[in-house]
C-alpha cells in the first residue's frame, strides 16, 4: 500500500529545515530505521555528500539514520532494499536525468507502490507525478524523458504562487504558465502552496496543511481544494 508525504517545500518562512514536517515524519518513517536520501536534484550545486549531511542532522532528532543513494555501488539494488526513502528539492531536470541515467527511476516507483515509505519536497515531490512538465525549474540539463514514477495520478506545482495584484510585474503568472501546460496536455495540474502537503495511503490523496490548494484541469475554470480534500477522484 502506497504510504507517502508529498510536499510543496522543505521549508517554510521562518522555519528549519523539515521542521514542520517532523511530527508527521516520525509517523511516516516509524517502522523505518534507515532512510536511503536521493540527493541528486543538488539545490545551488552543493556536493552530494553535503545535501545529505543537511538531512542526517535533522533526521536524527527523530532518531532515524540516513545513508545517501550516491554512497551505494549499486543504486537500483539500494532503493528495492530500502526501509525508507526520501527525495529532497533542488532541480527537477537535474533530478530526473539523474534517476534515469542511474537506473533507477523504475525501481524507485515500484519500492513506492509496494509500500516503502516515501517523502518528497519540492523537485522530490514532482517527479511522483505523471509528469515533470509543470515544474518552476529552468531546463539547465535534457533528462532522457519527462515521465516520472506515476504515483499519484495528476502533476503537481509546487512553492504554488498566486498572482500579487499589487505587483508591476507585467510577466506570465503560475496561473498562466500552467494553462499554457493544459494547450498540449490532459493532466490535471494541482498548485500546492508552501506549507501544504499531500498524505498519500494506498489510493487515498489527502490535503493537508492549512492552506487550499489551487487545481487545474483542461478546459475547466480552476478550482480551490481545501485542506483535508481526498484527490482521489483525479485518478
Amino acid at each position: 500500500m502506497k504510504n507517502l508525504i508529498i510536499a510543496s517545500t522543505s521549508t517554510v518562512y521562518n522555519g528549519d529545515y523539515l521542521d514542520y514536517l517532523l511530527s508527521e515524519l516520525e509517523l511516516l518513517f516509524g517502522n523505518s530505521q534507515t532512510i536511503i536520501f536521493i540527493p541528486y536534484a543538488r539545490p545551488g550545486g552543493i556536493s552530494h555528500d553535503d545535501y545529505t549531511e543537511k538531512v542526517r542532522s535533522v533526521f536524527a532528532k527523530i532518531n532515524k539514520n540516513v545513508v545517501g543513494l550516491h554512497e551505494f555501488e549499486n543504486p537500483t539494488e539500494a532503493i528495492t532494499k530500502a526501509e525508507g526513502l526520501f527525495t529532497g528539492g533542488g532541480n527537477t531536470f537535474l533530478l530526473v536525468t539523474q534517476l534515469y541515467e542511474n537506473n533507477v527511476m523504475q525501481a524507485l516507483s515500484e519500492a513506492i507502490k509496494k509500500g516503502v515509505p516515501y517523502l518528497g519536497t519540492s523537485a522530490g515531490s514532482n517527479i511522483t507525478g505523471v509528469s515533470m512538465q509543470t515544474t518552476n525549474d529552468m531546463p539547465i540539463i535534457y533528462p532522457p524523458s519527462f515521465a516520472t514514477l506515476n504515483i499519484i495520478p495528476f502533476n503537481l506545482n509546487p512553492h504554488y504562487l498566486d498572482p500579487d495584484t499589487n505587483s508591476t510585474h507585467m510577466g506570465e503568472t503560475r496561473e498562466t504558465r500552467i494553462k499554457e501546460f493544459h494547450a498540449f496536455n490532459s493532466t490535471a495540474v494541482l498548485g500546492l502552496r508552501e506549507g501544504s502537503w499531500l498524505r498519500v495511503n494506498g489510493e487515498q490523496i489527502i490535503l493537508k496543511g492549512d492552506l487550499t490548494a489551487r487545481l487545474f484541469r483542461q478546459n475547466e475554470i480552476p478550482v480551490e481544494i481545501e485542506s483535508g480534500t481526498d484527490l482521489s477522484f483525479l485518478g
